[in-house]
């Protein structure tokens, strides 16, 4: 087989062309999901009686010894074969002869890589699934040692209010169990099958294209054949899902970034997940987040590159879609690589200054809301209390000194409502101890949540 396509052509491509109209240096990925995909289609062959039992059989075992082949490091893809479909289709001809010829009757490679890179995508899914979990798993541990460790809570990168170290960790949690859901949303769509779309327009060869997706376990068939070869949406929903689980991932590494600098000292990285200058022996650097937060612009391109790719083609296949193996495949690698390594930091990596931390949050103004609060429940006006509340801090600052070192007869100089028990509202521990809201940091609602997440990651 000197190419795959007619002898309607007399010449040959030029070399280059040829190698420039390639895929299998990175579409060979594929192999297994493409034996499979090709198992599956022999097999309904054989059931509707389009080939004899002796040919589907035989072609079934071909298939089989190739896959064998490659397993046991025998059979490698290579070029010049142009694709791993037709490297496929070659090796079994070789094999089996004359018979091997009659596999890809009634389908297309249109159908038949759309067929494949649902497979492998979906095994991909799968297993991100579980890395996630992992990830969870790992942030939640330390979220159950850290209950009552406190931590100062920021918005706009201010100091806002002091939260359980847990509860911030738990924060993680939830968006990465998000993040699980957005990947089974996209699965559903990813097992859909195009196997008997053919080209685009479907067959008259009386296949059966529910066996086929039964046999490959995908839940449905695409109902047009057209929409079945030309449909990326599912690459475009994958990657834009794990576009956000970068930036989840890229959020807490700038966060790990910041906790170790010696301006925070919130937290030290270990010798098993730091690295050194090769200039400055002092350095600990932390490499590992600062590199997930690199990757993480790398898959928002590919989200940009695909969306590219579909925004102006028309119906049906074009060759354009070859270039949705690459993003996708790189994709899957550089997220998979990402969450090991920050499930790796988290486990074995970072070690919290728990009195670091304590102090860090007895030294600012993060109580000023449970100042005015108390007055609230002195029948004060929020408002008026919150203005009373600033009065405070700025006489604070131009005596440089913090709530907890005035003394009642000045708190009651601005409201004679203050009594003693202010100094026990302020105090941090107890400023987080009152958030009991639903959803709050208080210490009560956070060991309901660690508990759930016990049951629902631990079980």
């Amino acid at each position: 087989m000197s190419k795959v396509w007619s002898d309607r052509f007399d010449t040959s491509l030029n070399p280059f062309i040829e190698e420039f109209n390639a895929s299998i240096n990175f579409d060979k990925k594929l192999i297994l999901e493409d034996i499979q995909c090709s198992i599956a289609h022999a097999k309904m062959l054989g059931k509707s009686k389009v080939l004899s039992s002796e040919d589907s059989i035989k072609i079934i075992e071909g298939l089989e010894i190739i896959k064998d082949q490659f397993l046991k490091g025998t059979f490698s893809p290579q070029p010049p074969s142009e694709d791993i479909h037709y490297c496929i289709e070659e090796k079994l001809i070789n094999l089996i002869g004359e018979t091997g010829k009659k596999l890809h009757t009634g389908r297309s490679r249109n159908d038949q890589v759309g067929t494949d890179i649902r497979l492998w995508l979906r095994k991909k899914i799968d297993k991100i699934d579980v890395l996630i979990v992992n990830l969870q798993k790992s942030l939640l541990v330390h979220a159950d040692a850290n209950l009552y460790t406190l931590i100062p809570g920021y918005t706009h990168m201010q100091r806002a209010q002091p939260l359980s170290l847990a509860h911030h960790l738990l924060a993680y949690v939830e968006m990465f169990q998000r993040d699980r859901q957005r990947l089974q949303e996209v699965r559903a769509r990813v097992n859909v099958c195009p196997l008997g779309a053919a080209a685009l327009a479907g067959t008259k060869i009386k296949i059966d294209r529910y066996f086929t997706a039964d046999e490959l376990g995908f839940d449905s068939i695409y109902k047009n054949s057209i929409d079945a070869v030309s449909d990326r949406d599912f690459c475009i929903e994958f990657v834009s899902a794990s576009a956000l689980i970068m930036s989840h991932l890229s959020r807490i590494s700038e966060e790990i970034i910041l906790w170790v600098t010696d301006e925070f000292s919130y937290a030290k990285l270990t010798d098993r997940c730091a690295t050194g200058s090769s200039l400055m022996p002092q350095k600990k650097n932390p490499d590992i987040p600062e590199l997930i937060r690199g990757k993480t612009g790398r898959v928002y391109g590919h989200l940009q590159a695909l969306l590219t790719i579909i925004k102006g083609v028309p119906l049906s296949y074009n060759k354009d879609f070859q270039e949705d193996k690459e993003p996708i495949f790189d994709t899957v690698t550089t997220i998979s690589n990402c969450l090991k390594a920050m499930t790796i930091l988290i486990d074995e990596g970072i070690e919290f200054n728990v009195d670091n931390l304590t102090e860090a949050v007895e030294k600012d103004f993060s109580n000023a809301t449970d100042v005015a609060d108390y007055l609230v429940e002195k029948n004060v006006p929020f408002r008026k209390a919150y203005q009373i509340v600033g009065q405070i801090v700025k006489y604070c600052l131009t005596k440089k000194i913090l709530f907890k070192d005035l003394t009642l007869e000045e708190f009651q100089k601005f409201h004679i409502q203050f009594q003693q028990d202010i100094f026990e509202n302020i105090n941090p521990v107890n400023v987080v101890k009152s958030r009991n809201s639903i959803g709050g940091t208080g210490f009560d609602q956070v060991k309901i949540e660690l508990n759930s997440w016990k049951k629902q990651l631990l079980a």
